[in-house]
């Protein structure tokens, strides 16, 4: 548990300090990110290059 100093500073040891995780939010957001960006390439390259044929 964290420790507040006399100064009113927290104080934590390194575990303590490193104990947040990502999970799978964000994992979530990056997928879903890369699959927009995909997407949306995909239209520009059927906008610009397929009305040609």
């Amino acid at each position: 548990m964290a420790k507040i100093d006399e100064k009113g500073r927290i104080v934590e040891t390194a575990t303590e300090a490193r104990q947040g995780e990502r999970g799978p939010t964000v994992r979530n957001m990056v997928v879903a990110g890369t699959a927009l960006v995909i997407a949306a390439f995909v239209v520009v390259y059927i906008v610009y290059f397929g009305g040609a044929r």
